[in-house]
């Protein structure tokens, strides 16, 4: 833990810094891939690691003083080893494909990898859904120079363009105007300067617009015009900016004309000149703007430093087919996006001594969309934003600050023959309370901050010390009396008369912590895969269906005609993301023919899917626990939500059958 904190001054010659094992390479003794990233141009290392134990990847970015460290790494731990391989994108051909590779992983792995720059918006980092179907994109590669390339699916790419006038040249003719040697200084130097001192802009030549040209007085007519003439010297600051934007815009329209040309609206851009920095972002984001009207977005990728080593990871461990899995990003092990402000947090750009970290954990199958969202690609499961709407941010962020002492006794409490317990749980306590500090600050550090990843990042926390399941002594079902009707939401009215009609074929119900059958209707049960809180499991639910057949003959019937499935969701939170659910459900669904779907509980109902669209007819169910929720939805305390919906094209055809011809 002590790792992500670590601060020394900042001293070139120092390369000492002591990597504590646990916490970077747990298990090291099983991991049996390595693959490093040698980036030529910004001199990054990186490493991944596959654990076989718990199969996760694990990526650690270094700064370029600390190679001596890495190469130490290396020699201790893999040198001359008979089961460890090492893959490195040091061989030039493969370079494009590592990248490529990691950039398909991270689009399809991580639903918040993409992310637009808003400089002057409340929140500066504006993420996008990734669209279940990522290609094909436009990759715009800005190292050295510029790679522009087309990708077409996982195999197919080309290199469609590019040019010698990339982030060598900023830091080449950078470094003769200034005399300033290092890039991050030059980018700093740039952010604070004023491009008009040196620019001839259209007004400086016309006195103002150019009008019949549909030229505003402030465009840029000639980038570095001023100097020609005027007899002064120049700030570093005003010729550093001058020449950023003349990069920047060079590149932004190159970049657009290629997305014009091939019929492209995806451009992420990538590569040493961008690496999260605001003013490399701004300017870039800008001339996309300029040059396209608006009609295409610049997109940059929350892990853009490590696409090369996970494409080398993913081209050495091809014998084991990663892509046939799905991946999730830990959060626990993940020290996230940082914020990009020089002025406001001058020390992070220059945090010697410390190092970036990226973990994924492999999942059990493939994660698919559910058949019957109305529109996959505009599906949002999280009903707040909590990056956006502050007053709830501080909320939540309260509500789990303060519920910590409890999670951490329930943790205890629920290992009490194991007398290390209490310590696991106090080094638990501290690494939940230090990623809650850190998204007070950086709420933007894991993609859109909801209430869905605060509980996700607590149950990875609980994981990481071995706390697979706190709750697993404490799963009762509370049944407790419903308040008056009129609920809050209330279509209870409707739905009795929808009863009245023919009976539903299929019923999709995702259960959590708590008679359709009886009625013809199929029923399928999705529970979670793993833990989380005190809800049902897919294993827990298969014991708990058998011994209630044992009792109930509607449920023994269901069972033995194949009526009453069970299947596991494919998550582990106590949310519901109906973009990753396990593939062999969304086959169910399809094969018989799901026209119902029952959602149920505050995780699964409020905090997420509230306004959800499906295809078919769907019931949202929940008590709001919660009075600051129950407030804000303006309701109280044990509100209840009974939201019954008919998509629009169903609610026709119903109303076409009940009318007479």
């Amino acid at each position: 833990h002590a790792a992500s904190n670590h601060r020394r001054p900042c001293h070139t010659m120092d390369k000492s810094i002591t990597l504590p094992p646990d916490e970077i390479f747990r298990n090291l003794e099983n991991a049996k891939r390595f693959a490093i990233d040698i980036a030529p141009s910004d001199k990054l290392y990186e490493i991944s690691v596959q654990e076989e134990v718990t199969a996760r990847l694990h990526f650690i970015k270094f700064e370029n003083a600390y190679i001596e460290t890495c190469l130490d790494f290396i020699k201790d731990h893999l040198v001359n080893t008979e089961t460890k391989v090492i893959k490195a994108t040091v061989d030039k051909e493969d370079e494009m494909t590592c990248l490529i590779k990691g950039c398909n992983f991270v689009l399809r792995n991580i639903p918040h990898e993409a992310f637009v720059y808003a400089k002057h918006a409340d929140s500066e980092f504006r993420f996008q859904t990734t669209h279940p179907d990522i290609f094909p994109y436009l990759l715009v590669n800005i190292g050295s120079g510029v790679s522009i390339v087309k990708v077409e699916s996982e195999d197919k790419f080309e290199r469609i363009g590019g040019s010698s006038i990339g982030g060598g040249t900023f830091w080449g003719l950078g470094a003769l105007l200034t005399k300033t040697k290092r890039f991050d200084e030059l980018l700093q130097l740039a952010s604070k300067g004023q491009h008009t001192s040196v620019d001839m802009l259209v007004k400086d030549i016309y006195g103002g617009s150019y009008g019949s040209l549909g030229l505003t007085g402030d465009l840029i007519a000639s980038s570095f015009g001023k100097s020609a003439t005027a007899d002064k010297e120049f700030s570093k600051e005003d010729m550093a900016k001058s020449l950023l934007h003349m990069i920047s815009n060079d590149i932004g329209q190159l970049a657009c004309l290629y997305a014009k040309l091939h019929n492209l609206s995806r451009v992420y851009f990538g590569g040493f000149f961008i690496r999260g920095h605001p003013v490399t972002m701004h300017t870039i984001t800008y001339s996309i703007n300029f040059f396209t009207k608006g009609e295409v977005q610049a997109l940059f990728l929350r892990h853009e430093g490590y696409l090369g080593a996970i494409g080398a990871f993913l081209k050495g461990a091809e014998e084991d087919n990663p892509n046939q899995y799905s991946w999730g990003e830990n959060y626990a092990g993940s020290s996230g996006l940082m914020s990009v402000s020089p002025d406001m947090y001058p020390m992070q750009r220059a945090r010697s001594g410390t190092f970036d970290m990226l973990e994924m954990d492999r999942l059990e199958r493939q994660l698919v969309n559910l058949p019957l969202l109305q529109d996959a690609s505009s599906y949002i499961p999280d009903t707040v934003d909590l990056t956006e709407d502050a007053q709830a941010r501080e909320y939540w962020l309260y509500c789990f600050e303060e519920a910590l002492d409890g999670v951490v006794k329930r943790a205890v409490a629920s290992q009490p023959d194991m007398p290390e317990a209490a310590e696991r749980a106090e080094k638990f306590r501290q690494k939940y309370r230090h990623k809650l500090q850190t998204l007070r600050h950086q709420p933007f550090a894991y993609g859109s901050l909801t209430v869905r990843s605060l509980l996700d990042t607590r149950e990875h926390c609980l994981n990481e010390f071995n706390f697979p399941d706190p709750y697993s002594k404490l799963k009762i079902i509370i049944v407790s009396s419903l308040v008056e009707r009129p609920w809050l939401v209330d279509s209870y009215d409707q739905w009795l008369e929808r009863l009245k009609g023919p009976p539903h074929k299929c019923a999709l119900f995702f259960v959590d912590n708590s008679g359709l059958l009886s009625r013809g209707t199929e029923v399928v049960l999705a529970s979670n895969s793993g833990p989380a809180l005190n809800d049902v499991t897919n294993g827990e639910l298969q014991i708990l269906t058998e011994r209630i057949a044992a009792m109930d003959p509607v449920i023994q019937d269901g069972l033995k005609e194949d009526r009453l499935t069970l299947v596991q969701s494919g998550s582990s939170s106590p949310c519901l993301d109906l973009s990753r659910l396990d593939k062999v459900l969304a086959m169910v669904v399809r094969e018989r023919q799901t026209d119902l779907v029952i959602i149920e509980g505050m995780g699964r109902a409020i905090h997420t899917n509230y306004y959800a669209m499906l295809s078919c007819e769907s019931l949202k169910m929940a008590v709001i626990k919660n009075s600051w929720l129950a407030d804000r939805l303006g309701g109280k305390l044990f509100s209840v939500v009974f939201k019954y919906e008919v998509p629009a094209d169903k609610a026709d055809e119903d109303s076409a059958l009940l009318t007479p011809s």
